[in-house]
């Protein structure tokens, strides 16, 4: 009896207080040793870029003042295989470069798994403004030799860690806060649920004040039998002042409106796409063109009363048509049915894309929608020049091959929600073009030329910052004398060596 109850406290005691055992102990050290493989395969993959990068740049050395760089196609070539956008490639590259480059010895404890993605990431954007070499060595020496005995800590410590090293070494290399000035910006999120965006951001005081009264005075240009609240006509305001309008159209429905006669609608313009029925009462959601999100079939309809409506023509059975541009009703279908940019991983709007012949139509490529697909320009100019190539059927699916002869495919954007634009068109499925035999030869004079290049680009950021540094430090060290100080004592320095938060 005594050793059932003993037992029954045991395990009560347990789920109360877990006790050292062996199970808990050989799970913990899984959970480190995964840790450290994570660690290990993350700077593995980096190395692999690196080497893919300095292949291609051994290949492609004359490309640095054009417009698509060895940089940009390596990181379209490494988005389409991670599936990530062209940014975050683009950055996934700048640390591999960092990693191999400028600091080898975080790179050695970084690839023996002692320290995650998160903190290389850290440690690479807060020493980027160190331009000499040897001081940078230095930093780089000192935190390879502490950085993996290091406690846990937040990003924004870890940031301060990093930034005490670099300052000891360098003050004018130091990441530094910027003022709330400097700071002001504009936000724009989806709420996918409703069809709704929230707006957040931070302005001059006067110029809030003007926008305020902005809109008051927009909101107000609409007639009494309007039915939309003072919140609401405010809300629509901000969009008629973005498309350029002078006034607020009203939505009263009355022949005798005393809004004023002048129309609402200006230069800018939104494009929405819907299915006939919705409009007739149907529940099928409508999709802005260049936004993430549905927008439901109500605020589809409502939008549809005061909106100019444009039916879009399935080509169908259509002939190619004659001449290299698409006729506007042709561009307006590959529009709306692609979505987005076609190049995996891109979500670059498609009215911001160009149309592209995937065969040329200098080699007798058709201007057909079976021929043609949406591309932004950095991927146009990375198809066209950079050794890739892509195969068309007829309902859109497009079939990527890169330098490398990997394969990417990728549907229209519409395939889930209009799957009938995707309804295969004509007989004129383009068949897959060959690729140059040699990316670079014989194309200078064609691709477009930067008027910097990207390394000049950084130095240029880097002296600007660097400069910025300087002088904020200069003044915080000037004589208070220097103040006006309006009979009071010199205003405080402000702490301006805190880290940015993350």
């Amino acid at each position: 009896m005594f050793e059932d109850v003993r037992a029954r406290f045991d395990e009560m005691i347990e789920r109360r207080y877990p006790s050292k055992t062996a199970e808990s102990a050989e799970m913990v050290e899984r959970i480190g040793a995964a840790w450290r493989a994570e660690n290990r395969d993350a700077a593995a993959q980096l190395a692999a870029i690196h080497e893919l990068f300095r292949y291609r740049l051994s290949r492609c050395a004359e490309s640095e003042d054009w417009a698509i760089d060895t940089m940009a196609a390596v990181a379209a070539e490494v988005a389409a295989a991670l599936r990530v956008s062209q940014g975050l490639a683009a950055s996934r590259l700048r640390y591999a470069r960092a990693m191999r480059e400028r600091l080898p010895r975080v790179a050695e404890v970084f690839r023996a798994g002692d320290i995650d993605y998160r903190t290389f990431q850290t440690i690479v954007f807060r020493t980027d403004l160190i331009t000499d070499d040897e001081v940078l060595a230095g930093v780089d020496a000192k935190l390879g030799a502490n950085v993996a005995r290091w406690p846990s800590m937040s990003r924004g410590r870890l940031a301060g860690q990093v930034d005490k090293i670099v300052a000891r070494a360098d003050a004018d290399a130091v990441r530094r806060r910027r003022e709330a000035q400097r700071d002001r910006e504009i936000w724009i999120g989806e709420r996918v649920q409703d069809g709704l965006s929230e707006i957040h951001g931070t302005l001059f005081a006067p110029d809030a004040h003007a926008l305020e009264k902005r809109l008051d005075a927009l909101a107000a240009t609409v007639c009494a039998h309007d039915p939309r609240s003072r919140e609401q006509r405010r809300a629509d305001a901000l969009g008629a002042l973005a498309a350029g309008a002078d006034r607020l159209g009203c939505r009263c429905g009355r022949a005798d409106c005393a809004s004023g006669k002048r129309p609402a609608a200006g230069p800018v313009v939104i494009h929405v796409i819907a299915e006939q029925a919705t409009l007739e009462g149907g529940t099928a959601p409508g999709s802005e063109v260049g936004a993430d999100g549905l927008v439901p079939p109500e605020l589809v309809r409502e939008f549809a009363a005061s909106a100019k409506l444009v039916p879009l023509i399935h080509p169908g059975d259509a002939p190619p048509e004659n001449g290299y541009l698409p006729s506007k009703a042709l561009a307006d279908f590959v529009r709306c049915r692609d979505l987005t940019c076609r190049w995996p991983g891109c979500d670059c709007p498609a009215v911001q894309c160009d149309l592209d012949h995937t065969i040329p139509y200098g080699q007798g490529g058709l201007t057909h929608a079976s021929n043609l697909k949406c591309y932004c320009r950095t991927h146009h100019l990375i198809k066209t020049f950079m050794g890739w190539a892509d195969q068309q059927l007829a309902d859109g699916t497009l079939i990527l091959t890169s330098p490398a002869g990997h394969t990417y495919v990728t549907t229209p954007g519409s395939a889930l929600l209009f799957p009938s634009l995707c309804r295969a068109v004509g007989g004129f499925a383009a068949a897959e073009a060959d690729p140059p035999a040699d990316c670079c030869g014989e194309r200078t004079a064609m691709m477009p030329t930067r008027r910097r290049t990207r390394a000049q680009d950084r130095a240029y950021r880097i002296a600007a910052e660097r400069r910025h540094n300087r002088e904020a430090r200069e003044a915080r060290t000037a004589p208070a004398a220097d103040y006006w100080t309006y009979g009071g004592p010199a205003p405080p320095d402000d702490d301006d060596d805190d880290p940015p938060p993350f």
